[in-house]
């Protein structure tokens, strides 16, 4: 078993105004029904709002804390803007408490400074990217994320994200410089069931230990092959090695190239 190092947070209380509880639904919808599995259970948890507009424009604001987030793999840190005001924000990674953080069109090139992305020079690595100018960032928001920009011309920046594609958006739309804290998240091993079970993530069978009416890789007697050519969910549905993006979705042109 392993973990991340938590010694970079802060050891205050979460700010109390920005908590709210979620209803935990485990996998199931407004029937009742699973429609996601492997879902239930867990710790409980209280979701922490966080700002990923950040829409205080010209306004410096100090970090007071840095934190852990239940709800998502990146940590958050606490604002403190001058006219009182407290927000959580996503945390990019090497921020420490006192550092100071500004949103603004001519913003200095510093990590968590937030800038239009037109402003922001070919090379640099950004987080929390707006697709829609205004809407609050959408884009690269994970643990140990960034996009680095590529060109910016005729109204669009090309970004490379971190799966390899290319993505064209508007240049209208603000970013934050750097990287998502928390790199080392991918680096965790579960180490045990129980620890799953903390996380909400109930039990995964194998396809090849069920019987041929639950999965087509069920059945047979001891260990067989597959059976199938292609590898199939439990509904048959062909998956790996097809393309599952509809290709009439109208954000397609905006895709300069494809995940490797």
């Amino acid at each position: 078993m392993t973990t991340v190092d938590y010694g970079v947070l802060s050891k205050a209380r979460p700010e109390k105004r920005l908590l709210r509880r979620l209803k935990a639904h485990a996998g199931r919808n407004s029937a009742g029904r699973i429609t996601m599995r492997h879902q239930g259970g867990g710790h409980k948890k209280l979701y922490r709002l966080i700002d990923f507009k950040q829409d205080k424009p010209n306004q410096p604001a100090r970090v007071e804390t840095l934190e852990y987030d239940p709800y998502r793999t990146a940590f958050i840190a606490k604002l403190s803007y001058p006219d009182g005001d407290k927000r959580y924000i996503l945390a990019p990674h090497g921020l420490k408490e006192g550092d100071e953080i500004v949103t603004s069109e001519s913003a200095p090139l510093k990590t968590g400074n937030r800038l239009k992305l037109k402003n922001i020079p070919v090379g640099y690595q950004v987080y929390n990217v707006e697709l829609t100018p205004g809407r609050g960032g959408q884009l690269v928001r994970s643990a140990g994320s960034s996009a680095e920009v590529l060109s910016n011309a005729q109204g669009y920046t090309d970004l490379k994200l971190s799966s390899g594609e290319v993505r064209r958006v508007s240049w209208e739309g603000y970013a934050s410089l750097g990287q998502v804290s928390n790199p080392e998240h991918n680096l965790t091993v579960i180490g045990k069931a129980g620890r799953s079970r903390w996380l909400g993530v109930r039990p995964t069978v194998r396809g090849t230990a069920m019987n041929p009416v639950d999965h087509p890789y069920g059945g047979g007697e001891g260990r067989t092959q597959r059976g199938t050519r292609k590898p199939k969910t439990k509904w048959g549905k062909v998956t790996g090695g097809r393309k599952t993006r509809n290709p009439k979705k109208r954000s397609s042109k905006f895709i300069v190239a494809r995940k490797k």
